[in-house]
């Protein structure tokens, strides 16, 4: 049998038979093409609109699929059937970096995302975080301004220190954040030894209606390990991809990849306890305080047949929550919730979420209806709610949202209580090694001396300084700065 024989015979997206793929329809051999030549016009069409648009943020990305594994038994805090003891729910993970573009190397210092969807017996839930324990902010109003620092400039199209660190000049609130980038934990070795975290603090709600917050953390059980910036310069000359490829590779020699997820758990009541605010995204609770508890392991263990299908457009979103586990009142996360489902919709359409890698593994029953490429069953003549037909839908009131009691308050636009900017990011650099003290230093005075505004470096170090002093003084002192200069920036 002849290999042309054992083909499939190709076909035009309505699935017609193509006779010639190789020569469009031509008037003699050496005329004018013809509109006429549907499969031309389609096959045409259909490249000219194979992009979607760039995600944002997290652009360059990858991503895997596997299983998770609850260990523990947690129903006394939450509702959510994820996390019953023994319970095997199959899950898609996406990897990526944060700020640059689609095909960007993946050696770049930047945080990683690291998004969880979970295909659960309640509907999906997504836990979407990174692999620092903390953000650069927290409020969502800065989230545009910070993204566009990050980006590159409207006017040169290049990425630019000076952007970000007159930016970061008057948001103190960062200095955590940048502490960790620009350590070596900025630019982890692939995707398989990093931790992961889900950085914001959410509710889980039991039985009762109690409500207890929770933080989640993915321990890797690979060991975590990070490049310097030396590696990762040597590294991208070699593969500015390594990254997938690693993922890839190890999964496809059925060296399957896993993590143990972790959680810290809070009362309210206990709020008073910390030194911090609970909910402040650029904190981490401390696990002397907070003890990390065991909730299960994550396993991957088959790569996508289709990256675009299902890498690109698998769709995350922090509301994309199950029964058990609401929000917390976090600002950041707040601004969140309508932001990440909203650039879904605009990324890849209204209906998303009838998407193969995106769909719910359970039934889907709404009265949300038609969009773009909507393929759901409709429910007859009844698309509305309440109803007295048998056909209709109801509600169940033993899935209300949990209650938030009010008292004596007001509406207002102001900075949380209990700040604490710079504490924990002293913390940080206490807890690093001295060579990894010396790589921080270096990778922070590397684009500190690229700023020309001298006011803004003598700023960043004051940060620091109070973060910890000899943080401070070796900062000012690679720069050639005094103590005194840059007190002076802080009594203007």
């Amino acid at each position: 049998m002849s290999i042309v024989a054992q083909q499939k015979q190709i076909t035009t997206n309505t699935g017609t038979p193509v006779g010639d793929n190789q020569n469009s329809k031509t008037i003699g051999q050496n005329g004018q093409v013809l509109l006429e030549d549907i499969h031309l016009i389609e096959k045409l069409a259909s490249f000219d609109r194979e992009r979607i648009p760039e995600r944002v943020v997290h652009a360059r990305g990858t991503g895997a699929y596997g299983e998770f594994v609850a260990s523990g038994d947690f129903s006394s805090y939450t509702r959510a059937s994820l996390f019953e003891k023994g319970k095997k729910t199959p899950v898609f993970v996406r990897f990526s970096t944060v700020v640059h573009g689609v095909g960007s190397p993946e050696t770049l210092r930047d945080p990683r995302g690291f998004a969880t969807k979970f295909y659960t017996d309640q509907g999906n839930y997504d836990l979407v975080g990174n692999n620092l324990p903390v953000f650069f902010i927290r409020d969502a109003i800065k989230f545009p301004d910070m993204v566009h620092a990050f980006k590159p400039s409207p006017v040169t199209n290049k990425q630019d220190a000076n952007r970000v660190f007159d930016f970061f000049s008057n948001i103190p609130e960062g200095t955590h954040m940048l502490t960790r980038v620009y350590s070596d934990y900025g630019i982890p070795a692939n995707y398989r030894q990093m931790d992961g975290s889900g950085v914001h603090a959410f509710k889980w709600i039991n039985n009762a209606g109690e409500v207890t917050y929770v933080k989640y953390t993915w321990k890797s059980l690979q060991g975590v390990k990070n490049l310097t910036a030396t590696e990762a310069i040597e590294m991208q000359g070699k593969d500015f991809q390594h990254a997938t490829v690693d993922l890839y590779e190890n999964i496809k020699m059925e060296k399957y990849p896993s993590w143990e997820l972790y959680v810290q758990l809070l009362k309210p009541s206990d709020f008073h306890k910390l030194d911090i605010n609970p909910l402040d995204p650029t904190k981490v609770w401390a696990e002397s305080i907070i003890p990390l508890q065991l909730v299960g392991k994550m396993t991957l263990n088959k790569t996508p047949d289709n990256f675009f299908q299902e890498v690109e457009q698998s769709a995350f979103s922090p509301g994309t929550l199950v029964p058990g586990i609401e929000p917390s009142e976090d600002k950041l996360l707040q601004g969140r919730l309508f932001s990440y489902s909203d650039t879904q919709r605009y990324r890849i359409g209204t209906n998303f979420q009838q998407l193969p890698i995106n769909a719910s593994k359970v039934a889907v029953v709404t009265n949300n209806q038609d969009g773009a490429f909507s393929t759901r069953k409709g429910n007859g003549d009844i698309n509305y709610q309440p109803s007295a037909s048998k056909n209709g839908f109801t509600d169940n009131e033993n899935y209300k949202y949990s209650k938030s009691n009010f008292s004596n308050t007001t509406t207002v636009q102001q900075k949380i209580s209990k700040p604490n900017d710079f504490k924990q990011a002293g913390e940080f650099y206490r807890s690093l090694n001295e060579t990894e003290k010396q790589n921080l230093i270096s990778n922070l005075s590397g684009d500190l001396k690229g700023v020309t505004n001298k006011d803004v470096v003598k700023k960043m170090v004051g940060y620091f300084y109070m973060a910890d002093s000899d943080y401070g003084k070796r900062l000012a002192k690679e720069l050639g700065l005094s103590r005194e200069d840059v007190e002076k920036i802080f009594l203007k």
